[in-house]
């Protein structure tokens, strides 16, 4: 049994990145709202146009 304390330093990793996460969701709640529907418009339309044109 060589692996030692890999478990530690994973949980440890994961608990860094979650920590990083956190902070992405920092500024203006309206801002990224819109920002994020104007992303999901796009690609509702990005959608509709393929399947109008009948390709996947």
């Amino acid at each position: 049994m060589t692996r030692g304390n890999q478990r530690e330093n994973a949980r440890a990793r994961a608990m860094k990145k979650t920590l990083g996460q956190k902070k992405k969701l920092e500024g203006d709640p309206r801002k990224r709202q819109e920002e994020q529907a104007e992303i999901m418009r796009r690609k509702q339309a990005e959608a509709l146009a393929r399947n109008a044109t009948g390709g996947k």
